[in-house]
Order: C-alpha cells, then structure tokens, then sequence
C-alpha cells in the first residue's frame, strides 16, 4: 500500500540519517578498524573482537537496509519508478538479501571455523602474534602437518572471502543510493 504524496520531513530524515549512518559504518568496519586492529593486537584477540562485534555491524545493516526498503517502496509505488528510483529500490533489496545471507549464515560460519582454528593454533604455540604476516612460517608448517586444520583454513578462506563480498556489494548498494538521494536534494 503505497503513501500518496511527498514524505514528511521527518521521513526523509530518517532515511537518510539510517542509509547514511549505515554506509558510513560499513566503510569504518570495512575499511578502517580490521586494518588498525590486526596491527595492533594479538590475531587471537583480533579473532575475539571481530566475533563480538560482527554480529551487531550485520544485522545493524540487515535492519538499517530493510527500513530504508520499506521506507522507499511505501513513497514510490511500483507502477511510478522511474529509472533512478528504479535503480535505488533494486539496489536496497539486493543490500536486503545480501547483508541477510552475511549475518545469518556467513558471518556465523567464518566465526564458528575461526574458532576452530584457534583451538589448534593455541595447541601449537601459535596466535599471540601481532600483526598481519607474522611468524607465517609456523602457520605453513601447520597447514602441512595437520589435515584438519588444512580443511579449516580453507572453509574459513571460503566464508570469509562470500561474506567479504556480501559486505561489499553492500558497501556499493548503500553507496548508490546515497548518490541518488544526494543527487535530489534541493540544497545542503
């Protein structure tokens, strides 16, 4: 059931203050503090921190993603898109599908074989290193010395590398659609 009419000051501040609030979180989380923090602490606790704050930056997008679809589709009725919006309500429906896929069953798994791994690599004096690269000499004697973790790192390769890229084609849907809302304002 589409709103008639234009939407409130108050709707269009909450959609932007969600899209952009959302997008710019997703350019901290994907951009900025993985990068600061593998340098910085132990990639165990890296590990640790990137488990506890993950889920919330996920469904924060999966939530701030729905709300923005749901505000948009209420404002512009199928039969009245034009090519732009066309473009916005495509691209917040696939953030929609893709951001779900990355907090229920991407993000989930690459924690669940993290800790996997991290099990082993403590059993074998590994995982206080600071620093991304460090000490990669013991991690390949690893991967060729115990199978199971060889199949571990490469699962968590494989989940790791879908959820980057969910996270990404997100990162570029929210950001689509701030060039179109910024491309409609009448003035800043």
């Amino acid at each position: 059931m589409p709103t008639e009419g234009d939407p409130t000051s108050l709707v269009k501040a909450t959609h932007l203050i969600i899209l952009s609030t959302t997008w710019g979180m997703q350019i901290w989380m994907s951009f900025v503090s993985g990068f600061v923090l593998i340098n910085t602490i132990s990639r165990h606790t890296f590990g640790l921190v990137q488990s506890s704050l993950f889920p919330y930056y996920l469904y924060t997008v999966l939530g701030g993603s729905f709300i923005n679809l749901s505000i948009f589709a209420l404002y512009h009725p199928q039969q009245l898109l034009n090519k732009a919006e066309t473009v916005q309500i495509a691209s917040l429906f696939v953030c929609v599908i893709f951001s779900g896929l990355n907090a229920q069953w991407f993000g989930q798994t690459t924690t669940e074989v993290m800790f996997k791994k991290h099990k082993i690599e403590r059993e074998n004096g590994l995982g206080d290193e600071v620093g991304f690269g460090t000490n990669i000499e013991a991690y390949k004697k690893l991967l060729k010395s115990d199978a199971r973790y060889k199949r571990l790192s490469w699962k968590f390769r494989k989940y790791h590398a879908l959820s980057m890229v969910c996270n990404l084609i997100c990162v570029f849907c929210n950001g689509v659609n701030l060039l179109y809302t910024a491309g409609n304002l009448k003035t800043i």
